[in-house]
């Protein structure tokens, strides 16, 4: 099951019972206290509000100590100067009894300070938390590893130099670990199984007959190495109701009607790292004196790190007082998203004699240890009336491979089979997943999330389809596609207006697609051995979680300047940047001071039980009773879900600052002087307010500053500052509240509010949650719990056209250029959507032509992969200087962002194998198409 995903409260409530106090302050404002961190220039964003570099840039440019990597004890403030330093020892195979270790071959001269096995941690009371999810921190003596690079003993050094020379001993030589009986490998029972069985009505308007959305997703029993579905019954339960809908659509496919044409092929999704850049590590100290453990790492999920920290150590010898948590800044792909490393981290600390002891991956290790790309096997039929081109049935069925711990396994296979579908619209699916444990490293939450190996299929298939069919591929794409209103295989409705189509209709008009025909005998003809091929892919995406929560303040001081806090934290896509811009709709102009990765909010005193996938109906609606409680207090950074979730979040906060403050100050600006003044003789209405230049206008009343409307609202004692909290079970809540005696509905959950300079007594009085006053919600209006069941409901497209040749001698693939055509709402920073474009366009490039890893025994497992042997496109791979993007503009000035840091990769995968079979003749159904498998096709 997937962990929880822990708040602050959450986490100072079970620290309490546990006796320790924490804290989770982010890297970069514990070095700035010191000045090791320079300030963001106040020239990052130009006077018209366009951003000039991102807020981060600077620090980063500069080799600023921003990452935890480059974090060493006497940068910390408080730590000793001394720092020792951690090594993991890792079983390379997993068919042998682990009998212990012999540090022999270290010599005399090598021998570790300190030496952790699972027997010390057991000794100690040491256990890793959630261990479905991450499993044993070591292994045990006696017990077979469950998978390759399983850790089996933590070393620790107080002197560098001996650490360097014992690190390089033990690297590549197994001779310290001792094996016994063979035993071949652990059988072990899949991760989970999850199937959609959807069958619409007559017309996509028709109300289902059934659907995951309308009745309930089927999940798989596992047992005896296996998964069973319910039995088939056409008046049972939602379970074998589902089953016995599933068997009549595979009956149809297996003996179609008349004219209907049936298409079933297997695909294969390689094994993939996600060469992040920073390679786990961490560096942590235990203050022996006071029972203080201080930890530096790179995570997506502190809160989660901190409170199995807590957990981990709760029956212990080890009688923690505080845990300090900071975490830096990091890109992870998903790759630290609830990863393991954080924990032995911890653990060194805990074993280093009192002093900080850094752990440090090298790459090596890290291939060997890093969460990676789940491998899917994908058999995907799809149906289609041979006359008309119009899809008729889906069927599917996935295969993952979790490796050696569960993480999230269970929700990337339901994920990559919700994302099937692509940008088409099916009467009647089923789809079914199951995710297999094996003896690989573990794969886990990468950017993607099952999503790329899914959909690349489907892209591949319908391509084929076409070719078969006489029809083009675009035209095909066209006549099934997924429209407004119709319903998703979960038997939900996509929000707002689907605009793929748009899309398809810019590519089909382009001359790379138009003109392809001739561009192939042309430039074969003026390049003998080179086949020239355009391929074309269309895909969407959901961005978000399905529970997604987050917190954000807005305050404006007496002088206009605006402060925004922030639960975002930055993990490369910039999301810092991308909020501070974000209120200007509302106030005029971007924040100019903001803290992100807040973790302390003192003014939104909340409670959750923090399950908002598995609460019932009647638990929401009691729980809702009390205004303090949420679902859920923030989610982890990932799904893509800073730039609509975590925005709206910001955009409410400043839109209730301007219209429970600034708005009243206007007013009363306005109307001074005798008889009303300048507003009595006009009608003054809120909606055709807007800034210009700088100024608030409306109608023809004289425009007003941000400072000149700050200075009244402090002085008349009008809010001036708003926390909120927001939480979206794919639709928003809506709540009823009232403050100064005006009521309102906004799509938040909870709000407090605090009151300028000038406030009354009373309202001063009421300011006792951080200088705040938590107002109490009135009504709620929270998603049902049976949403879970939508699977996704928002999503981002993009379509991606492809230009290569192939040499047909060495099999090599050359992209000449590709372009893409993206929807993505109203971009909040141009360049940041840029900036994702071209790197998730590189990223899926490695995937369809260069990355791959060996499972098993060859593979990273093994603890001899590097980037020697695993190759990612280079700049000349990529097309780097003709490729062009367009990003369609939005359909309002309202329209949302939404989230894009993962769909940006995807459809040039199938879009190359598509150009590939373009320029070959030949068709691949497996990733990466390298060049032996090409020249093996061409033979």
């Amino acid at each position: 099951m997937r962990p929880r995903d822990l708040s602050r409260r959450d986490v100072l409530r079970a620290a309490a019972a546990a006796g320790v106090a924490v804290s989770v302050v982010p890297l970069g404002r514990v070095l700035a206290l010191q000045g090791e961190v320079i300030a963001q220039p106040p020239d990052w964003i130009d006077g018209a509000g366009k951003v000039r570099f991102r807020r981060d840039g600077i620090p980063k440019v500069v080799g600023d100590k921003t990452f935890a990597i480059d974090i060493r004890a006497r940068d910390m403030p408080g730590w000793p100067d001394e720092q020792s330093h951690g090594l993991l020892l890792r079983a390379a195979r997993a068919d042998r009894v682990f009998e212990g270790l012999d540090l022999s071959v270290l010599g005399d001269a090598l021998q570790p300070d300190v030496t952790v096995t699972a027997d010390v941690l057991g000794r100690d009371g040491v256990a890793m938390p959630e261990r479905d999810f991450y499993g044993d921190l070591l292994l045990e003596a006696g017990h077979t590893p469950v998978f390759l690079g399983q850790p089996v003993a933590l070393l620790i050094y107080h002197q560098y130099g001996r650490f360097r020379l014992a690190k390089r001993r033990l690297q590549f030589n197994q001779n310290a670990i001792r094996y016994g009986a063979e035993t071949g490998f652990v059988p072990r029972d899949p991760y989970g199984g999850a199937r959609y069985v959807r069958v619409g009505g007559e017309t996509p308007d028709a109300p289902d007959v059934f659907s995951p959305m309308k009745n309930a997703t089927v999940f798989a029993s596992v047992k005896n190495r296996s998964v069973s579905w319910p039995e088939a019954q056409e008046d049972g339960d939602s379970g074998p109701l589902a089953m016995h809908h599933a068997a009549r659509i595979r009956d149809e496919l297996a003996n179609p009607p008349t004219g209907w044409r049936v298409f079933r092929r297997r695909f294969r999704s390689q094994y993939v790292d996600p060469a992040a850049l920073e390679t786990d590590n961490g560096n942590a100290w235990y203050d022996t004196a006071a029972n203080r453990l201080h930890v530096v790492t790179g995570t997506q999920s502190p809160y989660t790190n901190v409170d199995h920290i807590v957990d981990m150590v709760r029956k212990s010898r080890f009688a923690l007082s505080s845990v300090s948590f900071h975490a830096g800044y990091t890109v992870g792909y998903g790759q630290k998203e609830h990863h393991s490393f954080p924990y032995y981290v911890a653990v060194a600390a805990l074993y280093g004699d009192g002093r900080p002891v850094r752990l440090a991956l090298d790459r090596w290790e890290h291939f060997q240890t890093a969460l990676k790309r789940h491998p899917f096997d994908i058999e995907t039929t799809v149906a289609v009336d041979a006359e008309t081109g119009v899809f008729r049935s889906l069927a599917a069925e996935l295969v993952g491979d979790g490796g050696g711990r569960q993480n999230f396994s269970p929700s990337v296979g339901q994920v990559s089979a919700t994302a099937l579908q692509s940008i088409y619209y099916f009467p009647k699916s089923d789809l079914s997943v199951v995710v297999e444990a094996s003896r690989a490293p573990t794969a886990g939450s990468m950017r993607g999330y099952g999503t790329l190996q899914s959909m690349s299929t489907t892209e591949m298939l319908v391509d084929e389809i076409a070719e078969e069919l006489g029809i083009d591929a675009i035209a095909l794409r066209r006549r099934n596609l997924l429209r407004t209103g119709m319903k998703n295989t979960q038997g939900a409705v996509p929000a707002g207006t689907l605009r793929a189509g748009e899309l398809l209709d810019a590519a089909a008009a382009d001359p790379l697609w138009r003109e392809r025909a001739a561009r192939k005998t042309d430039f074969e003809a003026r390049h003998p051995g080179h086949l020239y091929g355009v391929g074309f892919a269309a895909v969407h995406k959901d961005y978000g979680t399905g529970a997604e929560a987050a917190i954000a303040q807005i305050e404006i001081d007496a002088g206009g300047r605006i402060l925004l806090r922030h639960v975002v934290s930055e993990i490369g896509c910039g999301a810092t940047t991308a909020q501070m811009v974000v209120p200007a709709r509302w106030l005029g102009r971007a924040a100019d001071d903001a803290e992100f990765a807040v973790v302390d909010w003192p003014s939104l005193p909340l409670v959750s039980n923090n399950e908002p996938y598995t609460m019932t109906q009647e638990e929401q609606e009691r729980r809702a009773q009390d205004p303090h409680w949420v679902p859920r207090i923030t989610s982890p950074r990932s799904a893509s879900n800073s730039a609509y979730y975590l925005s709206h979040a910001t955009r409410e906060a400043a839109r209730l600052v301007f219209e429970l403050g600034l708005w009243e100050a206007a007013l009363s600006l306005w109307s001074e002087g005798i008889g009303g003044g300048q507003a009595a003789p006009l009608v003054v209405r809120r909606d055709e307010a807007e800034w210009r230049d700088g100024l608030l206008v409306a109608g023809a009343l004289a425009p007003l500053s941000l400072e000149r409307l700050a200075a009244r609202a402090h002085a008349r004692g009008l809010v001036t500052g708003v926390t909120v909290h927001t939480f979206n079970r794919w639709a928003w809540t809506e709540a009823a509240f009232e403050v100064d005696g005006r009521r309102f509905t906004a799509p938040i959950d909870a709000l407090s509010v605090k009151w300028g300079d000038g406030a009354t007594p009373d309202r001063r009085a009421l300011m006792t949650d951080g200088d705040y006053a938590f107002q109490p919600r009135r009504t709620v209006a929270y998603p049902p719990v049976q949403r879970n069941n939508a699977g996704v409901v928002y999503y981002a497209p993009i379509a991606t056209l492809v230009e290569l040749s192939v040499n047909s001698g060495s099999g090599e693939v050359r992209l000449l250029s590709h372009k893409s055509w993206m929807e993505c709402g109203t971009q909040i920073v141009p360049e940041l959507v840029s900036g994702q474009l071209q790197g998730g366009l590189a990223m899926g490039i490695g995937h369809a032509l260069f990355e791959d890893l060996p499972l098993y025994e060859d593979g990273p497992g093994n603890g001899t992969w590097n980037f020697n042997r695993y190759k990612l496109p280079r700049a000349a791979d990529v097309a780097v200087w003709s490729q062009h993007g367009t990003v369609l503009p939005p359909l309002s000035a309202t329209d949302p962002p939404k989230g894009i840091a993962e769909v940006v990769m995807i459809p040039v995968v199938p879009a190359i194998a598509n150009a590939v079979h373009h320029a070959i003749g030949r068709r691949f159904y497996a990733f990466p198409i390298s060049p032996d498998r090409i020249k093996e096709a061409l033979s």
